[in-house]
């Protein structure tokens, strides 16, 4: 959500339809108005958005929130640091490329880094999986197929 008002200032309707099961956004994350609404409350709390002005074209008057220098770098360190484990590759990873892709950023940088954090991962598993036996070894095939997956994903990226 951050990520959005980084874009340009935003009201909670305006996200809520981003992030909805049919929005841009909700490809990769989908988020009840109710929870977008709380959570630009807790982003003003914490000093990341403020409220910018109050639009009413013809309905509800609406918040329109901005980000402030503090979420601003907030958001700009999280697109450039890579996700931690691959089972936030599908959510966090997706939805990083999203943004950046939304405002018209290079991908490359994250996806370098990304994939510079995955080698290592696939390297232990393999090592793992050669001392393995029975369920342990087919957890370990398992887990390893999904980090070479996400590689070649990566690899994709970079064409």
């Amino acid at each position: 959500m951050l990520g959005v008002v980084r874009e340009r200032p935003a009201h909670g309707f305006a996200i809520a339809a981003l992030t909805a099961r049919g929005g841009e956004l909700g490809q990769v994350w989908q988020m009840p108005r109710p929870v977008v609404y709380r959570a630009l409350s807790r982003l003003a709390e914490a000093g990341l958005v403020e409220p910018a002005e109050v639009e009413s074209e013809g309905g509800p008057p609406r918040t329109v929130y901005a980000i402030t220098p503090t979420g601003r770098a907030a958001v700009d360190e999280w697109l450039a640091t890579p996700v931690a484990h691959v089972r936030e590759l599908r959510s966090h990873l997706l939805m990083k490329l999203a943004l950046l892709d939304r405002r018209g950023l290079p991908v490359e940088p994250l996806v370098t880094v990304q994939r510079a954090a995955l080698e290592p991962v696939l390297a232990a598993l393999a090592d793992e999986r050669e001392h393995a036996e029975g369920f342990p070894s087919v957890l370990l095939t398992w887990r390893h197929g999904n980090v070479a997956a996400a590689l070649h994903f990566l690899d994709g990226l970079l064409g």
